[in-house]
């Protein structure tokens, strides 16, 4: 437990992120225990180094009682959603996950994205091709959604149609794991 700008201790719980929608600001973490959602604001997510989180991801925050509700003060981790049922993208089928781990780590910059369509474009720094980014593939990568200019890393693959990132990261989380 911390002690937090506010009368009450912060404390430690579980959840799932119920939404989580960038673009207002915002979203709410339904907590294992039960209870009132808990506002999840897109600075606090910010501070843990993401710009968004997937609908359903497990989480683990510092939450707080406020006036206002219940309120997270800290993103402590967050896990990605059990990948769904189904056909999963070709590209990826053929990979283990020991074989995406060993892909480098690649600067890039996102050109654009549509979530409305499912997929959009980025650019490693100094390479002028596009590389293809799959909304599965942010999802599985505990992500909901990426912003033009958005700097994120990514680990890349030949796919059947081009280049494809096979794994995005937000840039501030991915130098915090190789430090």
């Amino acid at each position: 437990m911390t002690k937090n700008d506010d009368t009450e201790t912060a404390r430690r719980t579980r959840g799932h992120v119920k939404w989580f929608d960038p673009m207002k600001g915002f979203g709410f973490v339904v907590a294992e225990e039960g209870g009132p959602d808990i506002l999840l604001h897109a600075n606090v997510l910010r501070n843990f180094g993401q710009s968004s989180v997937a609908d359903g991801a497990e989480i683990e925050l510092l939450v707080q009682s406020t006036s206002r509700g219940m309120q997270a003060v800290e993103v402590l981790s967050v896990v990605p959603p059990a990948e769904p049922s189904g056909t999963p993208l070709e590209d990826l089928a053929t990979l283990s996950p020991e074989e995406v781990a060993v892909l480098p780590l690649q600067p890039a910059r996102v050109k654009w994205f549509d979530k409305g369509k499912g997929f959009g474009f980025a650019n490693v720094f100094g390479r002028a091709e596009d590389i293809f980014v799959h909304i599965e593939v942010l999802r599985r990568s505990g992500l909901a959604d990426l912003q033009p200019g958005e700097a994120v890393a990514v680990r890349v693959v030949d796919g059947r149609r081009g280049l494809m990132a096979i794994e995005v990261s937000a840039w501030e989380r991915a130098v915090r794991k190789d430090t």
